[in-house]
């Protein structure tokens, strides 16, 4: 039993071909139908110049002063009581409270929860689309007087 561990091993690889484990590995090129011979893939976009060579890496340019203000500026109007003498925040934030009354049922489809989650949600997303706009327009001075 010593004997068969001490010899070296056979192992058939994906080729079908046995290899031993003593060789030194050997590089195996894959090939394609999709690929052409001496063709490899390459990411366009680690190529110099690839989009003309003026895109930016940092795209977003996420600043938190704009999630900073931009909550602010949804979260102080959206807290005006304006419906029924009620806030859409505390609307919104009081259909949570009921629903988490019975929290392992979801709630209905015809609960007030989805509007008032779709209303406050959509308000803070333009909110901050429109932040992110004029903050970086003005700091890049895209308005000009």
């Amino acid at each position: 039993m010593a004997a068969t561990f001490a010899s070296p091993s056979t192992v058939v690889g994906l080729g079908g071909t046995a290899t031993s484990m003593s060789s030194p590995p050997m590089k195996t090129r894959l090939s394609s139908g999709f690929l052409k011979s001496g063709v490899t893939a390459r990411n366009p976009l680690r190529l110099a110049g690839a989009c003309g060579g003026n895109f930016e890496r940092d795209w977003l340019r996420r600043d938190f002063n704009v999630i900073g203000f931009g909550l602010i500026g949804w979260i102080a109007p959206s807290s005006i009581p304006a419906i029924d003498g009620k806030s859409l925040t505390g609307l919104f934030f009081e259909s949570i409270g009921a629903e988490l009354a019975h929290f392992p049922t979801p709630p209905p489809l015809t609960s007030q929860f989805w509007l008032w989650l779709v209303l406050w949600h959509l308000g803070l997303f333009i909110t901050l689309t429109f932040g992110q706009i004029g903050f970086k327009g003005r700091n890049e001075d895209y308005f000009k007087y």
